[in-house]
């Protein structure tokens, strides 16, 4: 595992786009695994469903991520009225 203190340290902010029926959490841990560092976090977490952007610190900018302005969420949804489906979700 590369050494996270060094110089040259990887340190920042990559957005992911993260698919749908993938947790936040599996995509910070495959983060971990592809670039062999520990301190990995995401700025929210998106519900398993969605599609959509997900902002995910590495090295030292994960102590920006509670000084950032996360709070707010959109979600876009394409509306099919008429249908049937067997999810017993409505």
């Amino acid at each position: 595992m590369p050494d996270q203190s060094g110089v040259g340290a990887l340190s920042g902010y990559i957005n992911v786009c993260k698919p749908p029926d993938v947790t936040s959490h599996d995509v910070v841990a495959r983060l971990r695994r592809l670039v062999g560092i520990r301190r990995i976090g995401h700025a929210g977490t998106l519900d398993p469903p969605a599609v959509g952007v997900l902002p995910v610190a590495i090295g030292q900018a994960t102590r920006t991520l509670q000084s950032r302005a996360w709070d707010r969420k959109v979600y876009w949804a394409d509306v099919c009225f008429g249908s049937a489906t067997d999810t017993d979700d409505a």
